[in-house]
Order: C-alpha cells, then structure tokens, then sequence
C-alpha cells in the first residue's frame, strides 16, 4: 500500500520529468551541442582552440544566414527546398554581371558595380514574390511550389555560365566574403546581424506576432483578422532575400560562381532550423534554436574532420543526428497536443 511520504516523495519527480518532456524540443539540442563539444574537445587537441572557434563560426556564417529565413518560413508551417537553388542563381547573377576575365571564357554583360549588387538582389526577390505568388493565390503546397523554384533556379544558374566559372564580384562583395574587422570576418559579422535582426522582428514586432499565430493555429489566425496569405507570402520572400544575400556573400567567400555550389547548404540549412528544436508543424521554435542548431553541425562537421574517421561515415553519422531531431520534434508535437487535450478536457 502506498504511503504519504511515497506520494510527497514522487510528486517532484513527476514534476521534473512533466517539465523536461514539456521542454525536450530546447533541451536536446543543447544537451547535444554540449556532448559534441565535450567529445572532440577530448578526441582531438586541435579541436578546442580559439583559431578553430572562428573556423568554425566561418563555415556556419552561409548556412546562417538562409536558415534565418528558413525559420520563418518553418514557423508559419511551411517549407521551403529553393533556398540553396536561389542563393547559387542570386551569386551566379551577381558574378555574371560583374566584369570578367578574358580566361573565363564567360560571354557576360558587365555592369557598374552598384548596378549588379542591385539587380542580384531584385532577382532574389523577384524568384520570391513567384513562390509567394504560387503558395498564396494560386494554391499550390509550399513543398511543391518550391521544388519546382529549385528546378527554375538551376536553369537560370546554367543559361547564364554554361558549365563555365564566374570568378569576380564587386569588391564591396568581396570584402563582405573575404575581409575582416580586425580578427572577426565580415562574413561572421554579417550573419550575426542577420541572425540578430530575425530574432528581433520575431520577438518584439506585430509580423512576428502574426508568424506565430499562422503557424500555430492558422484558422484562429484567421478568425483574429491576420492576413493568413500576406503572412505567408512575407515569409517566402523574405526566405528568398536571406538566400539571396547569402549568396552573393558566399560566392565571394569561396571565390567563384557556378552551377550546383551551393546544393550542399539546402540540407545544412534545413538541418539547422530543425536540429535546434523549431517545429516542423509551425508556431514553435525561434532564432535562438536555429543558432543552436548550427553550433551543433558546426561543431559535428568541424569536429569529424579533427579526426580520423571515414568521409562516407560522416554523412551516415549528420543524417542519423537529423533523424534524431526529427523524432524530438514528432514526439514534443504528440505531447503539445496531448496537453492540450487534455486542458480542452
């Protein structure tokens, strides 16, 4: 038979394990982030170092930037798979109208370099507001709409280089992609400030407001008086516009512009936002989990590269590391609805 003091004794156990379970989507990808410090701290001296801190805080830079419109596009329960595809297409334009070499064999119209700046980062927008178009008025779901932009975005890329390498940008670019102030790279720099003013317009304004709202309920959005489409379509364009940008910043950073640079970063970017703990169904999540999100593949991809290990087991050891963060984001979705469930109750 069970005591009083049983009954005492356990309630706080009940009640820590309600409160780690109510918040596993924000402590798993913390807890990980730690554990992969602590491993390759110990697994490799070279690991734990300050060069390699900003090693590390330069690789992520890119995939920061897209994975803050990642975040918002995800936060309204949306997807976007263009993200990679416009960030090549927006730096492909940029280098394409900046004047080349003679070696490159690219028959290009160069422009003033403020001229290409400018319309790069109109066709970031333009290829935007076409997602928004066919998310919002005509219907089509964001995951098909933006598959078929990945496809249009790699045509563009491939019309304008023909399989050849863009190798110059305008050198305000270039200094973004490649200098410094003082020991910090503009290019760390620029995704901080990116990351910073994502944080700020979710948390302290009215549109941010609005995202939660769409992603969290859309129809009591709609019931509230949000423009549910006008939200929606904000967000891809602003997805578009942080891909653009980053972009034009990593075509600088690795020195060329050509076709499929940058497939890589639609998984790492997808990964950050969903590894942090922001949820695929929309309304949870926020930049401070993308930012953990990217500290733990930066961490894990830098930190496998400190030691021996296969190449072909690092690719294994990321998708077993996302699929754990998808069944963290399923399973902390079971329990949001269950809880409010049983409050309807």
């Amino acid at each position: 038979m069970m005591s009083a003091t049983d009954v005492v004794e356990r309630a706080p156990r009940t009640g820590a394990a309600d409160w780690v379970r109510g918040r596993l989507r924000n402590i798993a990808p913390f807890a990980t982030l730690l554990f992969l410090v602590v491993f390759f701290s110990f697994a490799s001296p070279s690991f734990a170092t300050f060069d390699n801190l900003g090693n590390i805080l330069t690789q992520i830079s890119v995939t920061g930037i897209i994975a803050v419109g990642l975040t918002f596009v995800i936060l309204c329960a949306e997807i976007d798979l263009s993200v990679a595809s416009i960030a090549n297409t927006t730096g492909v334009v940029l280098a394409f109208f900046t004047l080349q070499d003679a070696s490159t064999n690219i028959a290009n119209k160069p422009l003033p370099a403020v001229a290409a700046i400018v319309l790069s980062v109109v066709a970031c927008f333009a290829l935007g507001l076409v997602n928004a178009f066919g998310v919002t008025r005509i219907g089509i779901p964001s995951f098909i709409m933006t598959l078929a932009m990945l496809q249009i975005g790699n045509g563009i890329t491939a019309l304008l280089v023909r399989g050849q390498i863009a190798y110059n940008v305008p050198p305000f670019i270039a200094t973004l992609g490649n200098g410094s102030l003082g020991p910090v790279p503009w290019i760390v720099i620029c995704a901080a400030l990116t990351l910073l003013i994502g944080h700020l317009v979710l948390t302290y304004t009215r549109f941010g407001r609005y995202v939660y709202m769409v992603g969290g309920n859309r129809e009591a959005a709609e019931y509230s008086g949000v423009n549910v489409k006008r939200i929606v379509g904000s967000v891809m364009v602003i997805s578009a516009v942080c891909s653009g940008v980053a972009g034009m910043l990593g075509v600088a950073h690795l020195g060329s512009g050509q076709q499929n640079e940058f497939d890589n970063y639609l998984l790492d970017s997808i990964s950050a936002v969903v590894v942090g703990g922001t949820s695929l169904f929309g309304g949870q999540g926020s930049i401070g989990n993308t930012i953990v999100g990217l500290f733990v593949l930066g961490v894990l991809n830098n930190g496998l590269d400190h030691i021996s290990i296969d190449s072909f087991l690092k690719v294994l050891i990321r998708g077993l590391i996302l699929l754990a963060a998808l069944i963290i984001n399923v399973y902390a979705q079971r329990l949001r609805t269950r809880q409010a469930t049983s409050s309807a109750a």
